[in-house]
């Protein structure tokens, strides 16, 4: 046809033509295809040479196929031409293209489609007997989902000890949410803590992720950052799931993040990660130990629920040893699985008796203490040596002087040296700045440290660390009690530096945190047998124990003590323990027992004609037979008691017995000289104060004020001792006090005020378990709400 109309249509067809063969070159350039089209594109763009789209698919093949001089040689010609046949320079794209091309931008490396874009689906097989976990995996549900809205990439740091099962966790919530991920999931196990200790290097890695999303290995670039920058090219607008498991540190992961917003990225590690939450926004997971009813769930999908109820108590025992740690209780479950001729007490009864060595096996992933060495090899010198010793610390946790003096750093390395354990996994610590190590892990530790650490260095960590618990405890007992009579310690260990406590309220919120650590320094002195050691730290102890009211762990470290005192010179060691046993007894209501302990104690200080001791002896018999209601004997004891201290020279002593010859008198009924003696104990306590002693006194005032009808006097008495109690963190003495003052506001008709304090009385004593003070109380109280209801009545 000829015409205008029909050139016109030909030109358009024409246009059609050009514009589909641009659109196919681009398609097969992003399939890969470059060497084939260089020939095509060179035929083309004689034809075309002011085309920019054809310029700069020819440049992009050109740059491809490895020719990429020729590329930047046909941009500088396609722009000379430009300038002189048009008068223009090339357009945005063409020019954004080059300066690609010049930067060697590995953007423009070729992104697989078709048969090379196969969908990653890389996750190791689903674990078998997955159990619990529920809050974990609900908190991964929640990030991902948080994420949605603000378009985010989601990263996930999973962090515990080796053993704990965080890749079991990343798999189970992997395998969950494979829909969620429809360009694929990729998994690489970076092996940061593999048996022959070596991680992955991230171009490694990288090169695994790209061969896989079908870049042939020749486009691969050589640099780890083009590798990274190519596999965020080829993730990007995709929905991918990466797991990085078993991680050394956040530079080793951070190369391996992918360019999607859409993506998810689960890490797992024994290390904290901190970087990667700090610098790159990821949300850090913790694990840890299983609940006893998830290792009692694992248990029973492993072996079956039939076997697992069958032996209720051995079970019980397995899943205490083993602590919840997930590794172990799959150790025991494995080899209850392969002899099923095997009773489970037996398992109980090697874990109980063999305790770590029970958990070893030929297979290093298989084995415990393997596992538990990998993480000690990647640890810096200061710390495999802390990490050991922590091992052989006395107590269930420690702080920071303490570890300080354990290991002989200063407290600045010493802090440095535990976080390294903590982002390690080996450690974990609270808001109060204690480590803990969980049982397994702190058994590997003792172990390494019998076998690693010379007998020596191990003997000189022990004397640094006990050395520092049993000062600071000397300095604490001074501050609660400074008019007790004081004890001989030699010079603290070299590298021991005790803590420095300021008051009394220092002293007792110290003792508080370390009374566990400080029991079983003593425990550890005894099977030692460091006999001096084990009854200064009874003696150090006690002033704290009996004003908590922990008359359990006194009976038991003057227990120890006692018998150290049979192998030490100073007999006054052993007048102590009976006479500390003999008030112990006596506060527990074991009368008969307290006696005896006194009686002993009584006659080795008249034989050796110690007189401070006989006062004291005869002071604490007054009490004990006070608490068997025998006032008579009990003021005799106290009068005794008195007198001696008065040829000692020791004012405070003098003025506890003049307290305690008034409380006798008072429940005798000799009200008069209740008083005088009462007021003659303040006179002392104004010229040497001791508000523990002067609070006792008022409280004694309060009782007799009260027996003899003046109860205004005696609530003020009460309140006054109150307060001192209060100041000085005295709940026992609190409790009593408030229920006598109780007693004073219901004579008054004071009903409200009789319930609040009686009520707070309940309260501090059922604290203390103390049952018997407990159900007086609950007593008065429900005597007062009947009486209360019945006027209203």
């Amino acid at each position: 046809m000829h015409g205008e109309w029909a050139q016109a249509e030909r030109d358009r067809l024409e246009q059609q033509r050009l514009a589909v063969q641009h659109d196919l070159v681009d398609a097969r350039l992003r399939t890969g295809e470059s060497g084939g089209l260089v020939a095509e594109l060179a035929a083309r763009t004689a034809q075309h040479p002011l085309d920019e789209r054809v310029a700069g698919q020819y440049l992009l093949a050109l740059h491809r196929a490895g020719r990429t001089n020729d590329a930047l040689e046909h941009y500088r010609l396609t722009r000379a031409r430009l300038i002189e046949d048009l008068g223009v320079e090339p357009g945005t794209a063409l020019q954004r293209l080059h300066e690609q091309v010049l930067a060697v931008d590995t953007a423009l490396a070729p992104r697989p489609t078709g048969a090379a874009a196969v969908v990653p689906r890389q996750l190791r097989a689903a674990p078998a007997a997955f159990v619990g976990r529920h809050e974990e995996l609900h908190r991964l549900d929640s990030l991902v989902e948080a994420a949605r809205p603000s378009g985010a990439m989601t990263i996930a740091a999973i962090t515990g000890a080796g053993g704990f099962g965080k890749t079991w966790l990343s798999l189970r919530w992997a395998y969950r949410h494979l829909d969620r991920f429809p360009d694929g999931q990729l998994f690489v196990d970076l092996g940061a803590f593999s048996p022959d200790g070596v991680p992955l290097a991230p171009a490694a890695a990288l090169r695994g992720f790209l061969t896989t999303l079908g870049v042939e290995p020749a486009a691969v670039p050589p640099d780890v950052s083009d590798r990274a920058a190519l596999f965020r090219s080829l993730t990007a607008n995709k929905r991918v799931l990466v797991v990085l498991d078993n991680a050394i540190d956040t530079d080793q992961v951070v190369p391996l993040l992918p360019g999607g917003e859409a993506c998810v990225v689960v890490v797992t590690s024994r290390n904290r990660l901190t970087g990667l939450v700090t610098g790159h926004g990821a949300h850090h997971l913790p694990l840890d130990v299983l609940s006893t009813g998830e290792a009692r769930g694992l248990l029973a999908a492993r072996l079956g629920r039939t076997r697992v109820d069958a032996e209720r108590p051995a079970v019980d025992e397995l899943i205490s040893l083993c602590g919840g740690f997930p590794l172990a209780l799959g150790i025991v479950a494995s080899r209850a699985h392969t002899r099923t001729d095997l009773w489970l007490s037996a398992l109980s009864a090697e874990l109980r008796d063999l305790g770590l060595d029970a958990l070893d096996d030929d297979e290093p992933a298989a084995s415990l203490p393997t596992v538990l060495s990998w993480s000690r090899r990647t640890l810096t010198s200061d710390q495999a040596v802390a990490f050991t010793l922590l091992g052989i610390a006395p107590g269930p946790d420690i702080n920071l002087p303490a570890a300080a003096a354990l290991t002989g750093l200063p407290p600045d390395r010493t802090t440095t040296v535990l976080r390294g354990l903590e982002r390690a996994s080996l450690t974990t610590s609270n808001a109060q700045g204690r480590h803990r190590m969980h049982d397994l892990i702190r058994a590997h530790a003792a172990d390494t440290a019998e076998h690693l650490v010379p007998g020596d260095e191990r003997a000189a960590a022990w004397h640094r660390v006990v050395d520092y618990y049993l000062h600071t405890a000397h300095t604490a007992d001074r501050l609660l009690d400074p008019h007790r009579a004081p004890i001989r310690l030699g010079s603290p260990a070299p590298g021991c530096r005790p803590h420095p406590l300021s008051d009394a309220s220092a002293a007792l919120t110290w003792f508080d945190a370390e009374h566990p650590c400080l029991l079983a320094a003593q425990r550890t002195a005894a099977a030692q047998s460091r006999h001096q050691t084990v009854w200064d730290f009874a003696w150090v102890l006690s002033t704290f124990q009996l004003r908590r009211r922990r008359l359990g762990d006194q009976f038991d470290v003057w227990t120890l003590a006692l018998s150290a005192a049979e192998h030490l010179t100073d007999v006054t060691a052993r007048m102590t323990a009976h006479r500390i046993l003999g008030c112990t007894h006596s506060e527990s209501g074991q009368h008969d027992e307290a006696i005896e302990h006194l009686r002993a104690s009584l006659a080795l200080a008249e034989h050796h004609h110690d007189r401070t001791n006989q006062a004291h002896t005869h002071l604490q018999l007054a009490q004990a037979w006070g608490h068997r209601t025998d006032d008579r004997l009990a003021l005799r004891h106290a009068t005794q008691a008195l007198n001696l201290f008065r040829t000692l020279d020791h004012p405070t002593w003098e003025g506890d017995a003049l307290n305690a010859v008034a409380w006798h008198a008072a429940r005798l009924g000799d009200y008069r000289k209740a008083r005088e003696h009462c007021r003659a104990a303040l006179t002392v306590f104004s010229r040497h104060p001791d508000p523990i002693s002067e609070a006792e006194t008022l409280d004694t005032l309060g009782y007799t004020a009260h027996h003899t009808g003046q109860h205004h006097t005696a609530a003020e008495y009460y309140q006054q001792a109150l307060a001192l109690w209060r100041d000085n963190d005295v709940t026992d003495s609190v409790a009593r006090t408030l229920t006598q003052l109780g007693d004073t506001y219901s004579v008054l008709g004071r009903a409200d005020h009789a319930h609040a304090v009686w009520q707070e009385a309940l309260e501090h004593y059922r604290r203390q378990r103390r049952h018997e003070n407990t159900e007086h109380v609950q007593q008065r109280l429900d005597t007062l709400a009947y009486t209360t209801n019945t006027v209203l009545d």
